[in-house]
């Protein structure tokens, strides 16, 4: 067992974003090595961002999960007692050669005007797909992420299954997939997802390209398992922090390296937290439909502001 010492460039994504190699070769691993650790997050975690409900359209249904006072909540870093990281993203680079990189497609689901999962790591050119589980239409909007700008990879909207009879129930009926094609231009590597109906809807995902990668668990652990041996760069990456860290791993067959990653200065860099800001216009039980009186209750989740 042997640890290496953390090297914490303060890379930015651009850096992360240079062109690749996609190719991969597979065939037999004997002797694998492995890959295992944590990822922390040193300091307070950022505040959840803040969602006003009244602005945005199902406001009853979507705020079935919410503060109770018209707010939704966002909360993009969840971190364990000890500051252990969950929804980072690990991942070796240049390994061409090792264990079946084969997968069926990722699958993205609309649920309780929530996007599940909310961190994923998928390859360049494979299809995803992305279910409706919510009696009510969500409008899907992909782009590729860049420092200076991104592009669109794909919008679609994303309609309810016919069989959803009330849109008004808390029912969930899987509707019929939307099925694209994640395909990555000029070196990109990172895609971010949102519902363009419900901003609060986001998922974000980065390529791989190797099956050498892992996503943390809610204790910020990870494995990576037979691994040819090599000297390779692993990489922690997760949306919220704005870049990457990176290191040398030496894998050794036979032998399981033990690496830890700390994030610092946890500052969401992509964009302003939204806070709850109480306005008369825009409070509970002053949204009206042709003169009837709604309210937006949390029935299914109350959330913590």
């Amino acid at each position: 067992m042997r640890a290496v010492p953390i090297k914490s460039f303060g890379v930015l994504i651009i850096a992360f974003m240079a062109s690749p190699g996609w190719a991969y070769t597979e065939q037999p691993v004997t002797n694998g090595g492995n890959v295992s650790g944590k990822v922390v997050l040193k300091g307070p975690a950022p505040p959840p961002k803040a969602f006003n409900l009244i602005t945005y359209p199902e406001p009853v249904f979507c705020g079935r999960i919410s503060t109770g006072t018209v707010w939704r909540l966002l909360d993009q870093f969840q971190v364990s007692s000890d500051g252990g990281l969950q929804h980072a993203v690990v991942m070796l680079e240049d390994v061409h050669r090792g264990k079946p990189f084969s997968s069926s497609p990722p699958t993205i689901e609309a649920r309780d005007c929530t996007l599940a999962p909310p961190v994923m790591a998928v390859r360049n050119h494979q299809d995803v797909r992305i279910v409706n589980m919510d009696p009510v239409i969500h409008d899907i909007q992909m782009y590729e992420v860049a420092p200076f700008e991104s592009e669109v990879m794909f919008h679609r909207p994303l309609r309810m299954n016919p069989y959803h009879t009330n849109a008004g129930a808390h029912d969930h009926l899987p509707g019929t997939p939307l099925v694209d094609t994640i395909a990555f231009t000029k070196g990109r590597r990172v895609f971010y997802l949102e519902c363009g109906f419900h901003e609060f809807m986001q998922t974000w995902g980065v390529a791989v390209t190797n099956p050498y990668y892992a996503v943390t668990d809610a204790q910020g652990r990870f494995t990576i398992s037979d691994i040819p041996e090599g000297v390779y760069t692993l990489i922690a990456w997760h949306p919220g922090m704005g870049g990457i860290l990176d290191m040398k791993a030496v894998v050794l067959s036979n032998d399981t390296l033990q690496v830890r990653f700390e994030f610092e200065n946890a500052t969401d860099r992509r964009m302003a937290h939204t806070t709850m800001v109480e306005k008369p216009h825009f409070g509970i039980g002053t949204l009206d439909t042709f003169g009837e009186r709604i309210n937006i209750q949390p029935t299914h989740q109350l959330q913590a502001p």
